[in-house]
């Protein structure tokens, strides 16, 4: 017994409005650029250069207690998170605070560490500083540089992946649906100004990876029944195509948000913002998996003489439960 969203494949017209949602996303794309050139982004210790210290206690971490004695010390983004090791004695309790640059300083100056631990000695007499160490502007720059490859290796090795799996007008609208993912992701860090740091590169990969997996399998199903239905239109083969794949594609997403709402509210600061990114990547990714990457497919066309002895051969999603 499989669990469907519908009992019969629905008959959602996608395309009905195709021009005003692709539209939109090319407004919404414009705007984040804007948003990124005009207000910038906030980044984090990792780009912004700082200074990174582990405590050691006998008494257990406690991050709010840390973060509220350090708050009247006004040092800007300041990154706290208990280490947990197994091999830790049961009395070794490690934390690491990271604290950005201040103005006109590559690192913390040895009196901000000073007044650091004693406002930390204030919640643990125990506690003490076994690690001092700093991220120069140099550093941050190449931690910059390799974010923006990183970013764009993935593009490209999805580019020539579709390529070769379909055909270039597929892999071209995949590409433009993760950059529109990728883009708005960075447009609404940029808005809201929340902390852009390592982890936040992590969800955009991430990001990306979890797209590109709705996207082919809709790409997939869509050319077998361009193999199956030779003379139907290529825009009703898609709207059949997308609901086909519609239940799949809501339970995939669906569940997946229940788990990052949940982690979104009861995960704490640390996390938050890598969590905000992914949650926020799956619902434009699913969105762009349909209204981009499927629109510029219909607006391209694709090649329609295909001819294999078999409709199933070299499509491992054809089973696909949708």
């Amino acid at each position: 017994m499989r669990l469907r969203f519908f009992r019969e494949v629905p008959k959602f017209d996608f395309f009905r409005f195709q021009w005003a949602t692709l539209g939109l996303s090319g407004v919404l794309v414009v705007l984040s650029l804007v948003a990124w050139g005009v207000i910038g982004l906030n980044f984090g210790i990792d780009f912004r250069g700082g200074t990174t210290i582990r405590t050691q206690s006998e008494q257990a971490v406690d991050v709010g207690a840390y973060r509220d004695a350090l708050t009247p010390l006004e040092l800007g983004d300041v990154s706290i998170a208990e280490v947990f090791d197994p091999t830790f004695t049961e009395d070794q309790h490690v934390a690491m605070i990271r604290i950005q640059a201040q103005d006109g300083q590559e690192s913390v100056s040895q009196q901000t560490v000073a007044k650091i631990e004693a406002a930390l000695q204030q919640v643990d007499e125990t506690i003490s500083f076994p690690l001092v160490e700093s991220v120069g502007p140099k550093v941050s720059g190449e931690l910059i540089w390799t974010a923006v490859l990183a970013v764009g290796a993935s593009l490209a090795a999805i580019l020539f992946y579709i390529w070769l799996r379909f055909e270039w007008q597929f892999s071209v609208g995949a590409v433009a649906a993760l950059a529109h993912d990728v883009i708005l992701t960075i447009g609404i860090f940029s808005v809201l100004q929340i902390r852009f740091d390592l982890a936040t590169i992590a969800a955009l990969l991430t990001i990306i990876g979890y797209s590109i997996n709705d996207t082919v399998v809709i790409f997939d199903r869509l050319r077998e029944n361009l193999i199956k239905f030779k003379s139907t239109p290529l825009r009703d083969l898609m709207n059949l195509t997308a609901n086909e794949t519609l239940s799949r594609t809501l339970m995939t997403s669906g569940t997946t948000l229940l788990a990052l709402i949940a982690m979104l509210i009861l995960g704490g600061d640390v996390i938050r913002g890598f969590i905000f990114a992914i949650t926020w990547g799956v619902v434009v990714g699913t969105y762009s998996s349909v209204y981009v990457a499927k629109n510029i497919v219909l607006m391209l066309g694709v090649k329609r003489d295909w001819s294999k002895p078999d409709s199933n051969q070299g499509n491992q999603f054809a089973n696909v439960d949708a």
